[in-house]
């Protein structure tokens, strides 16, 4: 039988640790192979469990027993498996499934460029456009859409769980319309619809993102008569004009970047507009290893940065904002309430 193991000494625990591909590698294929989805609520056994993921019974109980030691499924005393708090999220059904998001974080990119951190860490810029010869998001696009449709799920999944918190925290009495900028599928600003009735909401985002906005949202559906879906580059212009700003997780870019957004919306929405930025950040999170690790995906793909938020305040302030209010959205998530000065 094999179970989580306590914390061992740290010979052993740096051992594990340059070991961490394998635990990425054993992750993404039970994600791939549909493993927790196959897995019932009451034990399995390999051979059943190999048969429904057509897979060989004995490589798949090494993969099996090595996410054990990580508590990712439990195996029982006579051999079979099942379940536990986090293989579960690995389900697609799970209505907090981290199955997109445990893809996303170990594309076949990933695996090519954490290698090269340590070029990243010399130069502080990002390495993906060596490695490919294109900028990060042009390469998705081009050169790779199966990675660039994971990323859609997964920020997709990550949007869905948190716009229905972000809505219930945001007090727009008074407010006639909203725009969510970057704002995916449009899952933020859909929320917010459903909150204020008489509101109108706009949705920008790149070409490809919008087209899959929530149904919703597009012609057809209950709030297309106050919505407006608006194709564009945050970072060339923003060409909507709204009371209210929503800027959730893309502020993550090189500085360049995110100082051309944010001159952008204060341009758009003019004198006494209101912006709200939403981010994780590294500096007061439960869930600090994470966090960092995504900080450092970051460097290599964009060269862009996990705020803390001292650098989120410094970010807003020199974009000319006036920051009125930071609040946690949930422990993962923090809003900076600002305005654009008269």
């Amino acid at each position: 039988m094999t179970t989580a193991q306590s914390a061992p000494p740290p010979p052993m625990r740096l051992r594990e640790l340059v070991f961490g591909a394998a635990c990425a590698a054993a992750l993404r294929a039970s994600a791939r192979l549909g493993v927790a989805d196959a897995l019932g609520d009451g034990p399995l056994s390999v051979e059943d469990l190999a048969a429904a993921v057509k897979t060989e019974p004995k490589p798949l109980r090494r993969l099996l027993r090595a996410l054990s030691c990580y508590g990712v499924f439990a195996e029982r005393p006579d051999g079979t498996f099942t379940h536990t708090d986090m293989s579960r999220l690995l389900r697609e059904d799970d209505p907090h499934s981290l199955r997109n998001i445990a893809l996303w974080c170990t594309e076949p990119w990933t695996w090519d460029a954490w290698p090269k951190l340590d070029e990243a860490v010399r130069t502080g810029h990002n390495v993906v456009e060596d490695l490919y010869g294109k900028e990060f998001f042009t390469y998705l696009n081009e050169d790779a859409p199966e990675s660039a449709e994971v990323f859609n799920r997964a920020m997709t999944t990550s949007s869905e769980q948190s716009a229905r918190e972000v809505a219930a925290l945001l007090d727009l009495s008074g407010s006639k319309s909203v725009a969510d900028i970057g704002g995916g599928q449009g899952h933020v600003v859909a929320c917010l619809l459903d909150k204020y009735p008489a509101m109108h909401g706009s949705l920008l985002d790149l070409p490809r993102v919008v087209e899959n906005a929530v149904p919703r949202l597009r012609a057809g559906g209950d709030l297309a008569d106050r919505a407006r879906i608006v194709p564009g580059d945050v970072r060339a212009a923003v060409p909507v004009k709204a009371d209210v700003y929503v800027i959730k997780n893309i502020l993550e870019w090189d500085d360049e970047s995110t100082a051309r957004t944010l001159a952008n919306v204060s341009r758009a929405g003019g004198p006494g507009t209101r912006v709200v930025v939403i981010e994780n950040l590294v500096d007061d999170t439960p869930s600090m290893r994470f966090s960092t690790a995504m900080d450092l995906l970051l460097l290599l793909n964009v060269g862009g940065a996990k705020h803390t938020t001292e650098s989120m305040v410094s970010r807003l302030t020199d974009a000319g904002l006036v920051i009125d209010d930071i609040r946690p959205v949930n422990p993962y998530l923090h809003a900076f309430d600002c305005h654009v000065p008269g």
